[in-house]
């Protein structure tokens, strides 16, 4: 298949880590930022390739893993309602709240449908004018447009039985509190191209200049990733930081202005909770005035509710790169995809799910 083939080709990965070996004359710490990444660079066993002085962290890049444990509670508690159809995709259902995920809501009767769009649950609003439809807004600035276009549909078709329960959230500032937290190994960032796809490039300039560090936007076969880490590590080497588009069969400088402008029509900037991190600045989107009326949260009573995440989880130091799924102790045994304590497990771009699934690994202690 074009485009992709052609990367994953092992003959173009080989090189590429033959290069990466003969650049390399230090050690040097890299993040990848989107979850998609991470099973790849895991599937593929692209770390393995790399020299041992390279080592790749895994970022928040997971929207599933980062969606707040309070918010997740708060889509248990409508979608629990017998008056409601609760609309999601699909790795959201078994997200666990703080006591159940939406498939326990599902068994006990709860009407929790999964889609594909968020259009469909649009079209469930005007199948069922008695009932309330909500839609699960999640993820990064990837998904936004869409979700964004379903509050738009809504509105213009007046229908005052749809709704959206928001948790979207900004690459940008994640990035910014990983480099200014006093933990931080970060030197590199691999960038995210369905991100860039949508928003473009131009935002990280600041980051790149700021804090020194090169970011490189990338894509998710292997033979892209690697490309990334070339890339990347030949800033480091040469003293640079700027930021780079290894991804051009795709990504624009200036991204997506169609999408842009439907997404900052919808929503405005906001602080942002992230599930294991805590709260970052101005680091998501919540509805704009003129799309209030949509707010799941505020029409059902639930935008208070609080929970707090379970102690044993390490979920939040995976996410920003301190720790690797393997150094939790309940990695395997107490943690797994049938039985998860964090959404970093259930989540198809979780960094727990990917080494449980890939790395064949003594699992931990039951």
């Amino acid at each position: 298949m074009k485009f992709v083939d052609e990367f994953r080709d092992a003959g173009r990965a080989r090189e590429c880590a033959a290069a990466i070996h003969r650049l390399v004359t230090r050690p040097w710490t890299l993040m990848e930022i989107c979850g998609g990444q991470t099973h790849a660079i895991v599937k593929f066993g692209i770390d393995r390739l790399l020299p041992e002085s390279i080592r790749l962290v895994h970022g928040p890049g997971c929207p599933v893993c980062v969606t707040p444990l309070e918010t997740i509670d708060q889509a248990l508690n409508i979608a629990a309602r017998p008056e409601v159809i609760f609309c999601s995709f699909g790795d959201m259902l078994r997200v666990p709240g703080s006591r159940e995920d939406l498939l326990s809501v599902k068994a006990r009767g709860g009407d929790v449908r999964m889609v594909y769009s968020p259009l469909d649950a649009v079209k469930l609003a005007r199948m069922h004018p008695e009932r309330e439809v909500v839609f699960f807004a999640v993820g990064f600035e990837t998904t936004a447009p869409a979700n964004a276009m379903a509050v738009v549909q809504a509105k213009r078709a007046g229908l005052p039985n749809f709704s959206v329960l928001v948790s979207h959230v900004l690459v940008p500032p994640a990035m910014e509190a990983i480099l200014g937290a006093p933990t931080n190994q970060v030197q590199g960032f691999l960038a995210a191209g369905h991100v860039c796809a949508v928003m473009g490039c131009r935002e990280y300039e600041p980051i790149a200049a700021r804090h020194h560090v090169p970011i490189v936007v990338t894509g998710f076969e292997p033979v892209d990733i690697l490309q990334g880490i070339h890339d990347c590590l030949q800033q480091l080497e040469a003293g640079a930081a700027t930021v780079q588009n290894a991804y051009a069969r795709t990504v624009r400088a200036e991204g997506n202005p169609a999408a842009r402008k439907m997404v900052g029509e919808v929503f405005e900037v906001i602080d942002r909770k992230w599930r294991g991190i805590g709260l970052i600045p101005q680091s998501g989107w919540g509805l704009a005035p003129e799309y209030a009326a949509f707010d799941a949260a505020e029409r059902f009573g639930v935008a208070d509710q609080t929970a707090e995440e379970p102690a044993e989880c390490i979920s939040g130091l995976v996410l920003q790169g301190v720790k690797t799924p393997l150094e939790c102790p309940a990695f395997g045994g107490r943690c797994s995809p049938e039985h998860p304590l964090g959404a970093t497990m259930v989540s198809s771009e979780g960094a727990c799910a990917a080494y449980h699934r890939y790395r064949r690994m003594p699992v931990g202690s039951g």
